[in-house]
C-alpha cells in the first residue's frame, strides 16, 4: 500500500486500528483531539546526547546521513531517551542537493560549504533532478525506522527552496544574505529558475521519504525571516507552495517552519501546510490569529530557556501550553533547535511535564 503512509493501513495491506495515524502527534496535526499535547524537539536527533556525540566523533556529517545504520540509530536515540511523541529522520537539508550533483561539504563549526556558488543559468542547469536511486540510503533508513518505531510516527524533512538557495548562492552560511538578495533583486529570472529547480529536487526528496513510510513531513525555511513580507510573497512563496501543494495528495500532514518569521506567518500559512511552526518570538495565541483558524501550530519554547533553573523551564512550558489552546491543534516543540549544551535530562522532564499538564482525563470530559 502506498496511498496511506500514516499507519491506518499496515504495510501488508491489512487494516488495523491505531498505528502512527492515531498517535497524539498526527491527531494534533490533523486538528483532532488526543489524549495529550504531543511533543518533539527540532534537532532532537543528537546535538545534546552523549551517545550521539560518540557516534559522530569519527564520522563526518554527510557520511553519517548516507549510512542507513547510523541514520536509524541516531533517529531512535531521542525517542528512547526522552519518550517524545514523534521521531524525526536524522539527515541534513543539503543531502538532496548534494545528491543532485552540487559539490559541497558540511564543515564542523561552520555548516554547509559550497565549492562553486551559483552565479549563472549554467550553474542552475547543473543541478539535476533526483530519483529514489540517488538517495536510496534515505529510502532504506526510513523503512528500517518505520519497522522499529511501531506506533510512533516518523517525520521526514527537507529544506525549503529559499534556504537551500541561500546556501548555494552565498557559498555557505551568511548573517546578511547579501549575495542572495543581490541575485534575487538583480536577476529575478535566474532567481526563480534556481528556486524552481530546488523545489523540484525538494519535492522528489520528500516523495521518497513518504513512499518509504514517514507519517508527516516538515519543510524547514530556516532563513526566510531575513525577508520582508512583500519579498517573501514575490520571491519565496511560489516555490514553497510548489513543494507543499505538490504533496497535497500524499496523505501525510505537512509542517512548515522558519525562524524570525513573525511578520510572515500569514503568508507562510498560505503555502499549503497543515501545521505552521512558530519560533519563540511570537506567542502562540497571537500566531494563531495571524495564521488563521484552519491550521495547527507547532512550538515554541525558546531553546535557551532549557539552560535556566527548572522552575523557570516549568513556568515557560505551562505558559506555552496555555497559549497553544487558542489553536485548533498544538504540537509542543522548541522555537528552534536543541542547543548542544542542553542537559538531556531537562528535555526528558519537559516531555513528561507537557504530557502531565495537557493530559485529557476521562473525568475531565
Amino acid at each position: 500500500m502506498t496511498t496511506d503512509t500514516t499507519g491506518t493501513v499496515a504495510r501488508d495491506g491489512e487494516s488495523r486500528p491505531g498505528g502512527p495515524a492515531d498517535s497524539p502527534f498526527i491527531r494534533a496535526c490533523r486538528r483532532r483531539p488526543g489524549p495529550h499535547t504531543p511533543v518533539w524537539f527540532m534537532r532532537q536527533a543528537g546535538r545534546s546526547l552523549p551517545e550521539y556525540r560518540e557516534i559522530r566523533a569519527t564520522v563526518p556529517m554527510l557520511e553519517s546521513c548516507r549510512r542507513p545504520d547510523l541514520v536509524t540509530e541516531i533517529t531512535l536515540q531521542p525517542v528512547r531517551r526522552h519518550g517524545v511523541d514523534a521521531a524525526i529522520l536524522f539527515s541534513d537539508i543539503v543531502v538532496p542537493v548534494a545528491a543532485a550533483g552540487v559539490d559541497l561539504d558540511i564543515v564542523p563549526g561552520t555548516g554547509p560549504v559550497v565549492a562553486e556558488p551559483i552565479r549563472t543559468a549554467a550553474d542552475v542547469q547543473r543541478i539535476r533532478l533526483i530519483t529514489r536511486e540517488d538517495v536510496s540510503y534515505v529510502d532504506e533508513a526510513v523503512r528500517q525506522l518505520v519497522a522499529e518505531l511501531g506506533d510512533t510516527p516518523l517525520i521526514g524533512f527537507a529544506g525549503a527552496p529559499f534556504t537551500l538557495a541561500s546556501y548555494l548562492v552565498e557559498g555557505g552560511p551568511s548573517r546578511t544574505h547579501a549575495k542572495t538578495k543581490a541575485l534575487m533583486y538583480g536577476n529575478p529570472e535566474l532567481w526563480h529558475a534556481l528556486c524552481g529547480r530546488l523545489a523540484e529536487v525538494t519535492l522528489a526528496f520528500l516523495r521518497v521519504q513518504i513512499d518509504a513510510g514517514v507519517s508527516a513531513v516538515q519543510l524547514f525555511d530556516s532563513w526566510a525571516g531575513a525577508l520582508s513580507e512583500a519579498d517573501y510573497r514575490r520571491f519565496v512563496l511560489p516555490h514553497s507552495t510548489a513543494v507543499l501543494s505538490g504533496l497535497a495528495d500524499a496523505g501525510v500532514p505537512r509542517i512548515h517552519f522558519g525562524v524570525g518569521t513573525a511578520e510572515l506567518l500569514g503568508a507562510m500559512g498560505e503555502a499549503g501546510a497543515d501545521v505552521v511552526g512558530v519560533d519563540w518570538r511570537t506567542p502562540l495565541d497571537v500566531a494563531t490569529g495571524r495564521i488563521g483558524p484552519d491550521k495547527a501550530v507547532q512550538g515554541n519554547l525558546d531553546p535557551t530557556v532549557l539552560l535556566a533553573p527548572w522552575p523557570v523551564v516549568e513556568a515557560e512550558v505551562r505558559r506555552i501550553l496555555e497559549q497553544g489552546k487558542a489553536a485548533p491543534g498544538h504540537v509542543f516543540n522548541l522555537g528552534h533547535g536543541v542547543l548542544p549544551e542542553t542537559d538531556p535530562e531537562v528535555l526528558t522532564r519537559v516531555v513528561a511535564l507537557v504530557h502531565e499538564v495537557s493530559s485529557r482525563r476521562a473525568d475531565q470530559g
